[in-house]
């Protein structure tokens, strides 16, 4: 396991979480996004359970990743719809993470998930920062994951078009990866895939949605849908136990009759083997 850097390891010029903007100002794009983003969450946390029996990585959405200095500091900044960091506590100094300042823990996230209002224009933007600062705007989202922050996974699904598409970083780039012949994708270091689900959540109407599965099929849940299943799980058991318990009665009642008419015909019941 890669070592957790402390505050102490970095000059006390760069700034912290702490000191850092952790907005930008900017309100979320779409109704989806917040369930999309609770369902990804709740999920996947068996997995990163088992993973991390320490508890040391966390989970964010849209939290801003502070990878250069910049003035205002937010442009320095990248904030992914949904991200996990692998070794890396949760708090720092007791403290609720405000945001994720890679110039302090450089561990890169494991992968980042952008739910595209649009097109997904943006989140392909590969804009270099040289070619940014001739224009006088920020580096596009693509290059700043795959080349500064190098985050392994990239994930963009356009809503309005249930459009999936994975990156995967190899070689200092990333490579479009095929889906399964489930139309899932395989994200390695969690041992799970990605893919499209159709249904509905909370109060939302039935549409797809981002969803983890295990690598045989099986559909991760999340705590609602457990609770379901267990519900239904215990219903049939109850439903078991009452038939074994009719069954018995009905034994129960056969052998009282069988034995009314074993005395009416004068012989004991009880001398029958």
């Amino acid at each position: 396991m890669r070592e957790i850097l402390s505050e102490i390891d970095i000059p006390p010029q760069f700034p912290d979480h702490t000191q850092l903007p952790e907005s930008d100002g900017t309100f979320v794009k779409n109704f989806q996004e917040h369930p999309q983003c609770l369902m990804l969450t709740d999920s996947i946390a068996p997995v990163l359970q088992k993973l991390h029996p320490d508890g040391q990585y966390c989970i964010g959405q849209d939290c801003g990743i502070y990878w250069r200095e910049t003035e205002p500091p937010e442009k320095g900044a990248e904030a992914p719809d949904w991200f996990y960091v692998p070794d890396v506590p949760p708090m720092l100094n007791g403290k609720i993470r405000r945001s994720y300042v890679f110039w302090r823990e450089y561990i890169p996230p494991l992968i980042a998930i952008e739910l595209a209002s649009g097109d997904g224009e943006e989140e392909r933007d590969a804009t270099p920062l040289a070619q940014a600062r001739q224009k006088g705007t920020k580096p596009g989202k693509f290059w700043v994951y795959q080349q500064i922050i190098r985050i392994p996974y990239y994930v963009i699904y356009e809503i309005n078009h249930a459009k999936l598409e994975v990156y995967h970083l190899v070689d200092f780039s990333y490579r479009k990866l095929q889906a399964n012949e489930e139309g899932r994708y395989l994200i390695e270091p969690l041992g799970v895939e990605l893919g499209l689900w159709r249904g509905s959540y909370l109060n939302n109407p039935e549409q797809f949605w981002l969803r983890w599965w295990e690598t045989n099929g099986k559909l991760l849940l999340i705590g609602k849908e457990e609770a379901e299943q267990e519900r239904h799980r215990a219903e049939h058991e109850r439903q078991k136990a009452e038939q074994e318990r009719q069954r018995a009665l009905a034994a129960e009642r056969k052998a009282a009759e069988l034995a009314e008419r074993l005395r009416a015909m004068g012989i004991d019941p009880n001398a029958v083997d």
